[in-house]
């Protein structure tokens, strides 16, 4: 139910996961926590204020979606929150945001 930062940038650079399926970028942080550091393109849908809206839901549909938080905890939550609620394959990405600071892109804030 993860995938890890380099698998998600990859995607990311390319434009689609390994089956050419499109990828949507879901940040389950809080407003402040995405205003500090984020990663684009990425869709916010705090997993305090969960279901995500339905505009969100809509525009998942179709994509691998990838869910991130701080370290990946709630983004596990979340991921298990979609797999049972019409995506499958729905996946967290391990390490979250901070990991992904460290290793892909030294230029995201740490917090």
């Amino acid at each position: 139910m993860e995938v890890d930062v380099a698998t998600v940038k990859s995607w990311i650079d390319r434009g689609s996961d390994d089956r050419g399926v499109p990828v949507f970028l879901l940040d389950c942080r809080e407003t402040d926590e995405y205003q500090t550091a984020n990663i684009q393109p990425s869709h916010l849908a705090p997993l305090s204020q969960w279901p995500p809206a339905p505009d969100i839901i809509e525009a998942m549909h179709g994509n691998q979606v990838v869910v991130y938080c701080h370290h990946g905890g709630r983004s596990l939550r979340a991921a298990s929150w979609l797999r049972q609620n019409g995506f499958p394959d729905a996946l967290s990405m391990a390490g979250g945001i901070d990991l992904w600071s460290r290793v892909v892109d030294p230029s995201v804030p740490r917090y």
